[in-house]
């Protein structure tokens, strides 16, 4: 049997199957019972500071030159 036959073989069969287990695995754990929080705060996020402005970072923000 030659290299690629038994490569091809082994791609066929078993890299199928390992890729759709993890397919079903990664399915199961996004949609497992206690993320409905972690996935709702990752939708909201850009929502946070809606109602006022958040913190201003120290050093970002433009302030009068003192090349003049």
């Amino acid at each position: 049997m030659e290299l690629y036959t038994l490569l091809r073989e082994i791609a066929d069969s078993w890299a199928l199957l390992a890729l759709t287990l993890f397919f079903v695995g990664a399915s199961i754990w996004a949609f497992r019972p206690g993320s409905k929080v972690i996935h709702q705060d990752a939708a909201n996020v850009i929502f946070k500071h809606d109602k006022k402005p958040g913190p201003v970072p120290a050093g970002s923000m433009p302030g009068p030159s003192k090349e003049a």
